[in-house]
């Protein structure tokens, strides 16, 4: 990869001294080697295995390899300016013979793998940013429950203070949980994540057991890593009812409880929100919460990541017309909307991604404004922004991307004008720097600013890698 010197420009959009730039990944969709260095089964690797839950049976038996490869994509961070690269820990790497009543004996050579990588980033110049979930459970955990149980979040918060005692002289940052609202409502609601389930009611026990690991997750890093920071990543919501009538505004007020007051409210305040306690008061009783647990997840955070791709346009349903699936969920398939059956997602015309997600990077200026309002004196990061778009590869090996840089040049816009506004956005996570396996759409979905042939996993940077270098560079983004 070859770049040339930035000119200086006056028609830029100047980011902060200081302002990190980032790429992120998820272990499940890079690592591979799934039953090497002791690791083992996770519940994704049960799912992508299950006939039917994958598109076209894909699994990440082998991914990117990055767990071979990984010098050589630090590298490409580094050809590239990155300053900070946020990974994930895979669980079943760590403690491997993990039970729901016992943490079990920590695995060294999984430790020593992320040891490697971090010192490996250290080396490079790229501060390394760690997540210790992104939705890779042991599979021995979600056979005795699984986050429905609160023996998963005791031994997250348990595995939280394995990781950070090992890594904290080096981490700046863990992040507890990346988007606990899919591993929730995903996984034990609609069923189209792990672990595939189809109940309300385990779903939104779930959202609880999440919240409480990330509280207790905070406290073990607080213990084993006092010099780190501690965040915590969710995948906000900007809701827009397709009208301004009282109904689409309900509908509006339903799925911003769920999807962001449900998660947010636990840590900002120390409290479930009482409407979405009564909305769903017919799926479950909230006895799950427990005296004492609010405190926990309420514990100060140093930073709140925030994950934003699309916008959700909402509206009030009757039943004399079909009911629209905008969301990505599908129509015939059980909804992550719980209580939620007289709301639905409106097909929006307009600019989408392959993922079929309409584009609009005013949703990134107003939730982090919002973040910014409700969480007063929290540092922000924006954790994952990015989008899927089809490549095109030329004769001579090119890979071009037009729209992702497209896609890229107006959220950036939208990060700085939140900064400019007050919003106190201190990094920039791109999602992602390579291509990977996209959960249950498989390979067949591209997010990365790095191409990878998965038949040879030869890794060949697109134009969107060379403008995100040149952002990096200058610090600024050019009009």
């Amino acid at each position: 990869m070859t770049t040339t010197q930035a000119a200086p420009s006056t028609d830029a959009l100047q980011f902060p001294a200081g302002f990190l730039w980032g790429s992120a990944t998820a272990s499940y969709q890079i690592e591979g080697a799934v039953t090497e260095g002791g690791r083992t089964p996770s519940i994704w690797d049960t799912f992508s295995h299950t006939p039917g839950r994958v598109e076209r049976g894909e699994t990440g038996d082998v991914a990117d390899d990055h767990y071979h490869r990984f010098r050589e994509d630090v590298a490409i961070m580094a050809r590239l300016g990155l300053t900070t690269y946020r990974f994930s820990v895979s669980w079943p790497r760590i403690t491997p013979q993990v039970t729901a009543d016992d943490l079990g004996p920590v695995n060294p050579e999984g430790i020593g793998f992320y040891s490697d990588l971090v010192d490996e980033l250290l080396a490079a110049g790229i501060s390394p940013s760690i997540t210790l979930y992104h939705w890779d459970l042991p599979q021995a955990l979600e056979d005795a429950g699984g986050w429905t149980s609160r023996r998963t979040a005791e031994r997250f918060g348990e595995y939280a203070e394995v990781v950070a005692a090992a890594l904290g002289d080096r981490v700046p940052l863990f992040i507890t949980l990346n988007e606990p609202w899919c591993s929730a409502y995903l996984g034990y609601a609609s069923g189209v994540h792990a672990p595939g389930r189809t109940d309300d009611a385990a779903a939104l026990t779930a959202v609880h057991h999440l919240n409480l690991a990330h509280g207790l997750a905070a406290a073990s890093i607080r213990r084993a890593a006092p010099t780190s920071r501690v965040a915590l990543t969710l995948n906000l919501a900007w809701v827009r009812p397709q009208t301004d009538s009282p109904e689409d505004a309900e509908a509006a007020r339903r799925v911003d409880g769920l999807q962001n007051r449900v998660f947010l409210d636990p840590v900002l305040k120390g409290a479930y929100p009482a409407d979405v306690q009564a909305d769903t008061a017919a799926v479950t009783d909230w006895s799950f919460v427990q005296p004492g647990d609010l405190d926990v997840i309420a514990a100060p955070i140093d930073v709140l990541g925030v994950n934003y791709y699309s916008p959700t346009h909402v509206r009030h349903w009757t039943r004399e017309r079909p009911k629209e699936h905008a969301d990505g969920h599908g129509e015939g398939k059980a909804s992550p909307w719980i209580a939620c059956d007289d709301v639905e997602f409106p097909f929006q015309h307009g600019r989408k991604t392959d993922m079929g997600w309409s584009i609009d990077p005013r949703g990134m200026t107003e939730l982090l404004l919002r973040v910014a309002r409700e969480a007063p004196g929290c540092e922000i990061m924006v954790t994952e922004n990015g989008a899927a778009f089809p490549d095109v590869i030329d004769a001579n090996g090119r890979v071009i991307d037009t729209d992702r840089i497209d896609y890229l040049r107006g959220h950036l816009a939208a990060v700085h004008e939140a900064i400019e506004a007050g919003a106190p956005v201190t990094g920039y996570y791109l999602w992602s720097l390579l291509d990977n396996f996209e959960w249950a759409w498989g390979y067949g979905k591209r997010f990365g600013i790095v191409h990878v042939d998965y038949n040879t996993q030869v890794r060949t940077p697109k134009d969107s890698a060379l403008f995100y270098a040149d952002v990096i560079r200058r610090n600024a983004l050019t009009r």
